[in-house]
C-alpha cells in the first residue's frame, strides 16, 4: 500500500495548475501583502471616521466592515484589535490574508458570495498564526498552497511551502510552538494546490460544518500536534486526492460525523519522520460516512493511492468505530506498517464495512491491532475478525493481508475539478463574533451512531 508507506511531496514545492507537477511559488508571500502592511498604520487612525459600522459593538469587540471601512480584508485585519470581528460583504477578494493578532474573527456575510480567489498565483488564502483565530462563512479557492492555514509557524518563507518546512526537514517545535486556539466554521475551500483547510502545528481547535473539494493533497489536514485537542466534525469532503488526512497528530483528536465520499482515498492516519512528533497516536474516528472513494475527476496524489476508505499507516492506539465504509474498490479499512513505524494498538470495531474490494485488511505485524463486529463480507487475511479479535488478548499476529489490486487512473489538475454547488449556511449573523478560545470543549463521540446509509448525514 504505497499510499501509507511513502509521504507525498507536500512541503518542498507547490502544485501548478498544469499536469500535477510542482514548482516553487512565483512570488514571495510577504510581497503580496507589503502594500497592505504599509497602509495599515495610516488607515488605522481614520478607521471609524464617518463610519457607524466601525463603532457598532458586539459583546466580543468592535465590528470592522469590508469594504465599507476598508477596501481589502488584509487592511481590516491589520487594524482590528483582540476580540474584534472583521465582517466581509459579498464580493471577490483577490488577496492573501495573514491573521497574526490574537482572537480575531474573520466572518463573511454570505458563505457563497464572499469569495477569496487566489487566481492560481497566490500561495495561501488565509494564513492564521494568531491564537484564537476564527474563520467562518466564506469561500476560499484557487490558491497554490492552502485555502485556510492555521499554524504556529510564523516564518513567512515556510508558509510559502504550506508551513511544512523545506525539503521535509521536521520543524522545530521549540522555535515554533503550536498555535493555541483555531476554528473554521462554514468554510468552503475548493481547488487549492495542497490543502483546503490545513491545521499544522496547531492545538485546541475545531474544523466544522465546512466543505472541501479539489485539494491536490487533501481536503482537510491535521498534522504535527501533540496533544492536538482538535475536533473535526460535520464536514463534507469530496473530489480531493485524500479526503481527511491525519499525520503525526496525536491525543485529543476526534473526527466525527463527516461525509467523506468521491475522493481517491477517504481518510488516512499516518506516522512518518518527514514531520516532527512521530508516531501518531490516539485519534478517535467515529460516525463518519466514508464511501465510493474511487473518483477519477480528482487530483492524482503523488503516492498513487486509490480506492481506499480508511487507511492507518503506522498509527498507534487509534479507535475506528461506528463508521459506514462502503464502495471503496481496494479496501474499506486497512492497517499497514510503513518503514520505521509499525502500526500498533488500533481498534476497529462496530463499523459497517460492505461492498468494498476487500472490506478489512490487516498488513501489520503487531498483534495488538484488533477487529471486531465490522460486518465484513471479504477480509484479508481470511477470518481476520477471529484471528485478530478485540476480545482475545495475547494472541499471535495473523498473516499479512492484502487489499484488492486496483489500477490508479490518471488524475486531473486541481484547478480543473468542477466547482461545488452553493453550500448552506447556518451562521447567525446577528450573533457576536466568537474567537476560538476554550475549544474544543467537551466531545462526546458516543453521541454519533453508526450511519444507516450514505445519506444519513446532513450535506454541506
Amino acid at each position: 500500500m504505497q499510499l501509507l508507506t511513502t509521504r507525498h511531496s507536500r512541503a518542498a514545492t507547490v502544485r501548478t495548475p498544469g499536469a500535477g507537477a510542482r514548482q516553487r511559488p512565483p512570488a514571495p508571500f510577504a510581497a503580496v501583502l507589503s502594500l497592505a502592511l504599509v497602509l495599515a498604520p495610516a488607515l488605522a487612525g481614520c478607521s471609524s471616521a464617518g463610519s457607524s459600522s466601525s463603532d457598532a459593538k458586539h459583546p466580543g469587540g468592535t465590528v470592522v466592515r469590508v469594504p465599507q471601512d476598508f477596501p481589502t480584508i488584509q487592511q481590516a485585519v491589520d487594524v482590528a484589535h483582540e476580540g474584534d470581528t472583521v465582517l466581509v460583504d459579498a464580493g471577490t477578494y483577490r488577496e492573501s490574508v495573514r491573521m497574526t493578532k490574537p482572537d480575531i474573527v474573520l466572518r463573511g456575510t454570505d458563505r457563497n458570495t464572499v469569495v477569496l480567489d487566489g487566481g492560481l498565483r497566490l500561495v495561501n488564502g488565509i494564513a492564521a498564526s494568531g491564537p484564537g483565530s476564527a474563520v467562518e462563512n466564506l469561500t476560499v479557492h484557487g490558491y497554490l498552497a492552502n485555502g485556510v492555514l492555521f499554524t504556529g509557524v510564523t516564518d513567512e518563507k515556510l508558509q510559502q511551502h504550506g508551513a511544512g518546512g523545506s525539503a521535509y526537514n521536521p520543524l522545530d517545535t521549540t522555535r515554533f510552538p503550536a498555535l493555541q486556539g483555531f476554528r473554521a466554521s462554514g468554510v468552503t475551500a475548493y481547488n487549492n494546490g495542497l490543502y483546503g483547510i490545513y491545521a499544522f502545528d496547531a492545538q485546541a481547535g475545531v474544523i466544522e460544518d465546512s466543505y472541501a473539494s479539489g485539494g491536490a493533497d487533501s481536503g482537510i489536514y491535521v498534522g504535527q500536534c501533540k496533544p492536538c485537542d482538535t475536533l473535526v466534525r460535520n464536514n463534507t469532503v469530496e473530489r480531493n486526492a485524500v479526503g481527511i488526512e491525519i499525520t503525526n497528530a496525536s491525543d485529543g483528536l476526534t473526527v466525527v460525523g463527516n461525509r467523506v465520499t468521491g475522493n481517491r482515498v477517504g481518510v488516512t492516519v499516518n506516522s512518518n519522520d518527514l514531520e516532527a512528533l512521530a508516531p501518531q497516536h490516539g485519534a478517535v474516528i467515529v460516525g463518519n460516512v466514508v464511501t465510493d472513494n474511487n473518483a477519477t475527476d480528482t487530483p492524482q496524489q503523488a503516492d498513487g493511492g486509490y480506492g481506499i476508505g480508511i487507511g492507518i499507516g503506522g498509527g498507534t492506539g487509534n479507535q475506528v468505530r461506528r463508521n459506514l465504509v462502503q464502495g471503496n474498490h481496494a479496501a474499506g479499512i486497512v492497517i499497514t506498517d510503513p518503514p520505521g513505524h509499525p502500526a500498533s494498538g488500533n481498534r476497529v470495531e462496530g463499523n459497517r464495512t460492505t461492498g468494498n474490494g476487500t472490506d478489512l485488511v490487516l498488513a501489520s505485524a503487531d498483534p495488538a491491532n484488533c477487529f471486531t463486529g465490522n460486518q465484513p463480507a471479504v477480509q484479508s487475511p481470511d477470518d481476520l475478525e477471529n484471528l485478530a479479535s478485540c476480545a482475545v488478548q495475547g494472541r499471535a499476529a495473523p498473516p499479512f493481508g492484502r487489499a484488492t489490486p486496483v489500477q490508479s487512473p490518471p488524475g486531473i489538475p486541481f484547478s480543473k475539478v468542477p466547482a461545488p454547488p452553493a453550500q448552506p449556511s447556518t451562521l447567525d449573523l446577528n450573533a457576536p463574533g466568537r474567537p476560538a478560545t476554550g475549544l474544543p470543549g467537551p466531545v462526546d463521540a458516543g453521541a454519533y451512531p453508526l450511519p444507516e446509509s450514505a445519506d444519513a448525514l446532513p450535506k454541506h
